[in-house]
């Protein structure tokens, strides 16, 4: 017997110990034998895959293109004869962006199936399992149409899932099957308007490929675009809510063009590609005028941009709309109301200071005062504010243009940013002689602004003689309407906080949905420290006490900290508690 199946190995569909094992070979036995029929599968490399599928589970199909033994591509026709069912090699060019999120990403890991494309009011899906009828119901039950099942391998179709839920893929609709040297790129066009992202099919590929990255920005809500060289694909990723989400990934050699083109409209240098480089561009998308700063930086795999995007319409510079709760609120107007002195607006990059420190100008701007802006870069031009772009490559760095703006006969001056002593020198300089001074610096609470100056070299006495006040900010994610759900924290977590309120209340958070692609938020909100420079506090700045100490002197005067204000928002219910402890908590 054994000599037997060695010498004939379908024989082990015919001599099988179990009715278990007899009916999963049966099963595969037709595919098997036509395969090796066909000569593409040996018997040997037969018994090697119904090994290896007895340890898996798996189809026999699906470990014979596992194991390498034969191509999906002539794989496919035998299982289409098989199950009497359209079977389809998964790629980009075939999946359509516009109908993918019909079908949420848990419900597409669940059935193993992914959308492939809609016309008129039936869709195309590839299915591991097409002839599963309660899937199929479930499908159209979801998507609200009917569904056509094709054959897909499983391990392809979560490759593909993987891959359009996660990395994105809308890209394909500009460059799918574009071949080699099919890239083109005008370097006349510099101007862009874009008025509807269905235009995107005419034009220059390259062309197309960028405007679209601008135009699904803006639609996003992004602050930023990040374009990065990789070892086999280029990939772009959108800052949406302060969190980076990769969406393109265009092939790796239209990366050249790519930086070619965002070069030429923010009118840098073509030809340099080994030093940073930093311009601006306006463009029009979709009737709605955008400002993008644009950076490059070299790297080992090429050079990296990013285009951060300045939409004023969608920026507030109203202080009574950026969501101060009302006992700040009313502290930062008392700081701004004062005739001079230095007021600071601290927190990491990416935390709204620049749009605070905004929207005090707004707020104190007058044809009866002169305010002097000093900026690296300008982002907002705001009207009877004069603003000055700070440039090193000139000399024009922050201490040098203040020494120039206070000959100018200045009320106010907006400071972008203290970087160094010389700059701190003279800013506190100019508020101990009658000027507002208002500024930023990257603190992590408004006590450290104190710290930081000291460690700067400003002694104590002087900042304690300037310094109105401090404000910190955080920008946190608000949960998603769409999905948000209550639920009751652990104790452990409340504890850790030293949570003050009821232990047994809810919270809310975001379970995450299609509308905010899976993150469970949508949209940001700032919360808030202020520090009053008083008399105590002045005390012991003049005196360089540590910083702990003049934390402890601003709680003992009801002051609130960022966890504070953040333990606030997260008990309305516009953000998680967890979101609050991973931007605000710190022991």
């Amino acid at each position: 017997m054994t000599t037997a199946i060695a010498d004939d190995p379908l024989a082990a569909y015919r001599h099988v110990s179990t009715t278990q094992e007899r009916e999963h070979l049966e099963a595969a036995s037709p595919l098997g034998e036509r395969l090796i029929q066909g000569k593409l599968l040996t018997a040997e490399e037969l018994q090697t895959a119904l090994k290896q599928q007895s340890t898996k589970n798996q189809r026999l199909g699906e470990t014979l293109v596992e194991l390498g033994f034969i191509k999906e591509t002539e794989l496919l026709p035998f299982l289409q004869r098989q199950l009497s069912v359209s079977a389809v090699q998964l790629r980009d060019g075939l999946i359509d962006p516009a109908v993918l999120h019909l079908l949420p990403r848990t419900k597409a890991e669940a059935f193993d199936a992914i959308l492939m494309f809609k016309v008129r009011d039936q869709l195309t899906v590839a299915m591991a399992e097409p002839q599963n009828l309660q899937q199929i119901d479930e499908l159209e039950r979801i998507t609200k149409l009917k569904v056509r099942p094709v054959l897909g391998l499983r391990a392809e179709i979560r490759r593909m899932i993987s891959r359009c839920y996660q990395a994105g893929f809308e890209v394909d609709v500009v460059t799918a099957d574009l071949e080699e040297g099919a890239v083109e790129f005008d370097t006349d066009a510099i101007e862009m308007s874009i008025k509807d992202v269905e235009s995107l099919a005419e034009g220059s590929p390259i062309i197309n490929l960028v405007n679209f990255t601008i135009v699904h920005a803006v639609r996003q809500g992004a602050s930023d675009i990040h374009i990065e060289p990789g070892h086999s694909n280029t990939s772009i990723r959108f800052r949406v809510d302060g969190l980076l989400r990769e969406v393109l990934m265009p092939r790796k050699d239209f990366h050249p063009a790519i930086i070619s083109r965002i070069k030429l409209m923010a009118k840098m240098d073509i030809a340099e590609h080994r030093q940073p480089q930093d311009g601006r561009m306006h463009v029009i998308v979709e009737g709605r005028e955008i400002d993008l700063r644009a950076s490059t930086l070299p790297t080992v795999l090429g050079e990296k941009a990013v285009l951060r995007i300045l939409d004023k319409k969608n920026v507030k510079f109203n202080l009574d709309e950026l969501g101060v709760p009302e006992r700040e609120l009313v502290q930062i107007k008392q700081m701004l109301a004062k005739p001079y002195g230095l007021v600071l607006v601290t927190g990491p990059t990416g935390s709204g200071k620049t749009t605070t420190l905004y929207s005090a100008l707004e707020l104190i701007k007058s044809v009866h005062l002169n305010i002097i802006t000093v900026e690296d870069p300008v982002e907002y031009q705001l009207e009877l504010i004069n603003q000055v772009q700070a440039d090193n490559n000139t000399n024009l760095t922050f201490a040098n243009a203040l020494r120039s703006i206070l000959r100018q006969d200045p009320d106010v001056i907006m400071v972008g940013e203290i970087r160094d002593r010389e700059t701190a020198e003279v800013a506190i300089q100019a508020a101990l002689t009658g000027h507002l001074v208002l500024s930023t610096l990257h603190t992590n609470d408004s006590a450290a602004a104190v710290t930081r100056l000291v460690d700067m070299g400003v002694v104590g006495y002087k900042i304690a003689a300037s310094l109105v006040g401090v404000i910190a900010q955080r920008l946190v994610r608000n949960i998603c309407p769409a999905c948000r759900n209550p639920y009751y924290p652990p104790t452990e977590i409340l504890d850790m906080i030293h949570y003050q309120g009821d232990k047994r209340r809810q919270f809310n958070r975001g379970e995450g949905c299609t509308e905010c692609h899976d993150t469970g938020f949508r949209g940001r909100t700032g919360i808030y420290e202020v520090l009053m420079c008083n008399p105590a506090i002045r005390e012991l700045i003049s005196s360089e006490a540590a910083v702990d100490t003049i934390r402890a002197c601003h709680r003992e005067q009801g002051g609130q900290t960022l966890l504070d204000s953040g333990i606030r928002l997260a008990e309305s219910g516009k953000t998680s508690l967890d979101e609050i402890i991973s931007t605000a908590f710190f022991e």
